[in-house]
């Protein structure tokens, strides 16, 4: 997937009020800016990624209806690597996916809907359906954090909404069907996906609920760069070999 415009680079200042970030943009815009506000679509903490002076690529918009005319997108760790940070696109990029075949263990599914309704006031992310097949209820989690090499790790932050979707997951691989959960990993420079069990047992205690229950965990990875996120393939589940 694409970003639909250029993206810019710029120096974080800070982020704040979960969906605020003021930038120094590297390259002064059209109106002779260089400090800005950007919109940051990410609701968690974004551990380890929010230092003052780090590296971030924009995405700029000439949209009349949004109030601010810069998007967060990228972490540039400066060394090859990159971060997603919007949490928006992990669902653009995996709808595309499997809508064309490429996630291996759901590849036979012909429909793929977004949104549906399920559970207790829940909607999942994707209901993936065909003849002869049980119906899969696909939940998706954009993972960002990164503590230790090689290794990503889920939640960065305590995670009710988290919990609930664990639950509710859990309840559909109990009445027959088919129940996954996919932990879409934005970074490059990872391997492994494992709970961040310290940061939320709760999460992880569900987590564990409904992998006993049935639930299926898949983990994937991405090629980022400033041009576009693409799903490059599976990961392995748990922390890599020491």
């Amino acid at each position: 997937m694409r970003f639909q415009t250029d993206l810019v680079p710029a120096r974080l200042i800070r982020r704040y009020k979960r969906f605020l970030a003021d930038c120094t943009l590297e390259v002064a815009d059209s109106k002779g800016l260089t400090e800005i506000v950007a919109h940051c679509a990410n609701p968690g903490s974004m551990l380890g990624l929010a230092e003052a002076g780090t590296r971030v690529w924009l995405e700029p918009n000439d949209d009349p209806k949004k109030k601010l005319k810069y998007g967060l997108r990228l972490v540039d760790h400066e060394n090859g690597h990159f971060t997603g940070v919007d949490t928006s696109l992990p669902n653009r990029v995996l709808r595309a996916a499997l809508e064309a075949g490429k996630v291996g263990p759901l590849a036979a599914y012909a429909s793929v809907q977004p949104e549906v309704k399920y559970g207790e006031n829940s909607r999942v992310d994707f209901l993936l359906r065909s003849d002869g097949l049980p119906d899969a209820y696909v939940e998706v989690k954009s993972v960002t954090l990164c503590r230790a090499p090689a290794l990503a790790e889920f939640p960065d932050s305590v995670t009710a909404r988290g919990t609930k979707h664990m639950n509710d997951l859990a309840d559909v691989a109990r009445a027959g069907h088919r129940a996954v959960l996919i932990y879409l990993v934005q970074r490059t420079d990872c391997t492994h996906v494992d709970i961040a069990a310290d940061i939320d047992p709760k999460y992880a205690s569900a987590h564990a609920a409904a992998t006993a229950a049935g639930v299926e965990t898949i983990a994937l990875g991405t090629h980022i760069t400033p041009q576009g996120i693409d799903i490059t393939g599976p990961l392995a589940l748990g922390r890599p070999p020491r």
